[in-house]
């Protein structure tokens, strides 16, 4: 087990030295926020814009099924797998530099597209933007944690960055279609170039450089790193397989029992290591540990819902994909538009009870959809804006308690560790639900007239697979609960070092 003894809620917030007074409101910290909006603007776009030009890449570059997947996987598995290694590096040579190096690379990996003419150079391209994006959005999170001092403030700028991100994944696939109407796809990737040069400026001129006391000074696990981005390159590679593949297929089998021999190692060396990648005794910490159980639930349920009702309103009720986009406008509305209400919910209940009781309404929609939304589409919309309500809120205010129950010097990595779980368990979602259906659907789900026993099959497994995903949510946001409730009926910060910061879980915006 770790040496490493958690930090006196002195260290967690230091004060900052003289001539350097951290930003009071929104306002003194706008170029700060524009940088760090653009940094989570780029992660949220990049996925959405490019999926609308993957026929047309597949067309020019003669790709096949596989290697067009390979275009958007790499992206995941690089990004997914490298976050918690490079966070740990960040929170010992600064975030601020590691971000920059990230915007850096990013640009040149943009401008990069213009030389693709075959589609392994394009996974390799995307393979590099999934390293700079595992480099700068953790950084994102944690700087903009760190960037204040009021927990009002910290809400408000994690809420604010958390919408424009979200704008951009609700308009990515519109304006990529209006894009390649008039110019080639590359246009879309050599986008991120003016946007990773807009938040390179920001933030060298609005966001200061970490100071020696948001450091740690320990050494980097290096084998730790290895084997602990191993299993998360196994974990996101697993349930890929298993959908492409089946479970009567060796190679998910084989990946599956790699990825538990990595974390196995992963585990073993964390115990063992003087100076852990990642110290078990800090995700214990109540605040962590629910906050990260929080943030899994609602992106298991999000990704596990949005697969279940795209290839419902499209195989099942025959929509076109037109209108299945339109069908998903609840969900996309309440996302972008929930902003507004975050900030006063959090002033009138609390951290604590916004963070649970958000969390209740994503299981709560996927209840709704797993009683009801073969009924019609008045369920399924009541569950998609039930769901992206719970997930809207639960995304800042999880994630708030995250940073807050970590020491400064482990911010980053506790940005890092949000996003691998909202990954993680996306990929669990989806799989989980495709497994389900390819198990119990006969014939080939694509081919167009059903018959009345496969349509039958189909919303026996739409159902089955929603249900097992609201049970595993709930799992989830229970525990989640009951480790929020340990951290509040805990000794003061202080004389107990897994409470956390004490003000995180309790205080309002």
């Amino acid at each position: 087990m770790s040496d490493l003894n958690p930090l006196p809620l002195s260290t967690d917030e230091p004060l900052p030295p003289p001539g350097r007074q951290r930003p009071q409101s929104l306002r003194a910290a706008a170029v700060a926020l524009a940088g760090l909006s653009a940094v989570f603007l780029f992660e949220m776009l990049d996925n959405s814009v490019l999926n609308v030009a993957l026929p047309t890449i597949g067309r020019e570059l003669a790709a096949s099924t596989t290697a067009l997947q390979w275009v958007t996987s790499s992206y995941a598995v690089v990004f997914g797998g490298l976050m918690i290694a490079l966070s740990a590096v960040a929170d010992r040579v600064g975030r601020r530099r590691i971000m920059v190096v990230g915007l850096v690379l990013l640009a040149l990996a943009s401008l990069a597209t213009l030389f693709v003419t075959t589609v392994e150079q394009l996974i390799a391209v995307r393979a590099l933007m999934g390293l700079a994006a595992a480099m700068t959005t953790p950084g994102s999170l944690a700087l903009a944690f760190r960037l204040f001092d009021i927990e009002g403030l910290r809400v408000r700028a994690l809420t604010l960055i958390s919408t424009v991100g979200l704008v951009g994944l609700a308009l990515g696939p519109t304006a990529g279609g209006l894009v390649l109407s008039v110019a080639p796809w590359q246009v879309l990737l050599l986008a991120n170039a003016p946007i990773a040069l807009v938040a390179l400026v920001c933030i060298r001129l609005g966001v200061p450089a970490d100071r020696a006391d948001e450091l740690t000074r320990e050494p980097v696990d290096v084998l730790g790193a290895i084997t602990g981005t191993l299993t998360i390159v196994g974990a996101l590679v697993v349930p890929t397989l298993i959908v492409e593949q089946g479970t009567g297929s060796w190679m998910p089998l084989a990946a599956l029992v790699a990825t538990a021999g990595f974390a196995a190692l992963f585990v073993l060396r964390q115990r063992a290591a003087r100076h852990p990648l990642l110290d078990f005794a800090l995700i214990a910490r109540p605040l962590v540990s629910s906050g990260l159980a929080f943030k899994g639930a609602s992106g298991l349920a999000v990704a596990g819902l949005s697969y279940l009702v795209t290839l419902q309103l499209q195989l099942d009720w025959g929509w076109t994909p037109a209108q299945a986009a339109l069908g998903m406008l609840p969900h996309v509305i309440v996302l972008i538009a929930g902003g507004a209400v975050i900030s006063p919910l959090v002033s009138r209940i609390g951290l604590a009870n916004a963070a649970w009781l958000s969390a209740v309404v994503v299981v709560l929609g996927l209840g709704v959809y797993a009683a009801f939304g073969h009924l019609g589409y008045g369920f399924v919309a009541a569950s998609l804006v039930l769901v992206a309500a719970g997930m809207r809120i639960v995304g800042v205010v999880a994630g708030n308690n995250v940073m807050g129950g970590l020491p400064a010097d482990r911010t980053t990595i506790g940005a890092a560790l949000i996003d691998t779980a909202s990954e993680l368990t996306t990929a669990i979602g989806i799989a989980l639900a495709g497994t389900v259906i390819a198990a119990l659907f006969t014939g080939s789900i694509t081919a167009g007239d059903w018959s009345e026993v496969q349509t039958q099959e189909f919303r026996a497994a739409t159902t089955i697979a929603a249900t097992a995903l609201t049970v595993i949510a709930a799992l989830l946001v229970g525990a989640g609960v009951l480790w929020a409730r340990r951290g509040r009926s805990a000794p003061p910060e202080g004389s107990d070092p897994d409470t956390g910061p004490g003000p995180a879980i309790t205080a309002t915006a």
